[in-house]
This record gives structure tokens, sequence and C-alpha cells, in this order.
């Protein structure tokens, strides 16, 4: 499993499918706690977490980045989500 660097207080566990490695999955809302805490603004910290964080690809061991949501919350992005096609 690929670790991604500074964020190792974001992590909330190991991620597991069906003959696939099994994968580090980090908190989403941490990992940009701590961007802004090492002094960016929220939305550089966004920016740069989607580009550089999210958008590196290293292989089929890339950790995984997860938005922390209820089954409510899931939910309601879903219908949105169908309301939208």
């Amino acid at each position: 499993m690929l670790k991604a660097n500074g964020f190792d207080e974001a992590v909330i566990g190991v991620g597991r499918r069906c003959s696939q490695p099994d994968l580090i999955v980090y908190s989403i809302e941490k990992c940009l706690a701590i961007l802004v805490k090492q002094g960016m603004s929220d939305e550089e910290a966004e920016e740069y977490f989607e580009f550089n964080v999210v958008g590196g690809w290293v292989g089929e061991e890339t950790p995984m980045w997860m938005n922390e949501m209820t089954c409510e919350e899931v939910e309601i992005t879903a219908d949105e989500c169908t309301k939208q096609e």
C-alpha cells in the first residue's frame, strides 16, 4: 500500500476490493485541514489537493480519497446525480 506524504493524520482505514490490492483510505476533509494548517487558504487547499493529490495516479496502489458521509447523505448525493442525467 502506498502512503501519501504528509497526510498520516488523515488516514481513516484500509479499503478492500475483490482481486485488487488493498488501499490506504484518507479523509478528504482531514487532508484539507492539514493543508490549511500548513498555511493555505481553504480555496488554495482545495485546488492544490484536487490537482496534486487526487490527480496524482501512481499505479494500482494509489491511495483512495473519501468524503466522509452518513448513509442519508450518500442517498441524497446519489439522488442529485440521478436528477442531473
